[in-house]
């Protein structure tokens, strides 16, 4: 009896020293705590994604990722914090040598484009698709654009360093590389600035070179035949003859309003009659208000770009009105 007393209690020791161990080291292992630099999205799969926000509208899981908001399309199990990994702690013991390993660069930005179904295409900071469109960013202002004028959205990544700073000076483009390059030339030479001439462009004909509104005005530009003959411009449907004429009256309308954007606009609509008209004010016209405010919106969240001033031309204020809005 007493031999298997014994017995049980040198087993029940045994277990008890063999098992102290492994609470021991359980007990030791660190709770995740610190700074918190992101979520951790983990799928029913057994996959995760680390993104740098993470959350849930109804039934539908968001996350942000590098600038850019999508929806998750796989099941998801969880979502948790990722944590900031603590620095080593300082130790007295002799450094030791390791080989000398090679770095992997980081990489390279992300640039997103919307393309439109007119060709053009638009560089943005950050885009949010939903059902009818699109919410994208642009510098501090949020612009809404609707599904039917999207035709694809693409993100690339940057070549380099000088192409990152040449979205900061020409965050556009109309997916044509010879008319870029007009728009750009032609803009300096008139000290007018390119993303501006870019946008009435965009306004006014899409980018389609052949483009006759229903009131007669032509080519990329939508020149009227009394503005094509004013500034010289006898094939209207040639491109760089069309923003020549076109970029020279949009100088020569901001020169006569000392710079005023909104009514050199008003002007290029309605004609500087018009506003002439009105005690140098944006006219009443629907159509011609609509017009200023598309423009100028997105006008005033873009940087204007330095260009070379270029000598005043010395032209009489003619009163011709380009359109006619009722």
């Amino acid at each position: 009896m007493i031999n298997r007393q014994f017995s049980a209690a040198l087993t029940l020791l045994v277990l008890l020293f063999a098992c102290a161990p492994l609470v021991a080291q359980r007990s030791s292992e660190p709770a995740q705590t610190g700074e918190p630099v992101g979520k951790r999205i983990i799928f029913t799969d057994g996959g995760a994604l680390d993104v740098d926000d993470a959350w849930k509208q109804g039934d539908t899981v968001w996350y942000r990722l590098q600038g850019t908001s999508q929806t998750v399309h796989r099941e998801v199990r969880k979502i948790e914090n990722r944590y900031k990994e603590p620095a080593a702690a300082a130790t007295n013991v002799a450094p030791v040598t390791k080989p000398v390993e090679t770095t992997t660069p980081p990489p390279a930005p992300t640039a997103t484009w919307i393309y439109l179904v007119d060709g053009a295409r638009l560089r943005v900071d950050e885009v949010r698709e939903v059902s009818d469109g699109a919410w994208y960013n642009r510098g501090k202002v949020t612009i809404f654009l609707e599904r039917e004028r999207i035709s694809r959205i693409e993100r690339e990544a940057e070549a380099s360093a000088a192409a990152a700073q040449e979205w900061k000076q020409h965050g556009w483009s109309s997916g044509d590389t010879s008319i870029d390059q007009m728009i750009k030339t032609t803009a300096t030479r008139f000290a007018v600035d390119p993303y501006l001439v870019f946008l009435v462009i965009e306004q006014e004909s899409r980018f389609h070179t052949r483009a006759v509104s229903p009131k007669g005005a032509r080519g990329l530009m939508q020149l009227m035949p009394g503005t094509a003959r004013r500034f010289g411009v006898s094939r209207p449907f040639d491109p760089a003859e069309n923003i020549r004429g076109g970029t020279q009256y949009l100088k020569q309308l901001l020169s006569m309003f000392n710079g005023r954007v909104d009514l050199a606009l008003a002007s290029y609509n309605a004609g500087e009659g018009r506003v002439l008209d009105y005690g140098n004010r944006v006219p009443p016209f629907k159509e011609t208000r609509d017009y200023v405010k598309r423009i100028s919106s997105r006008y005033r969240s873009h940087p204007i770009q330095d260009v070379e001033p270029a000598p005043a031309e010395k032209t009489p204020r003619r009163r011709e009105q380009k359109r006619k809005p009722s």
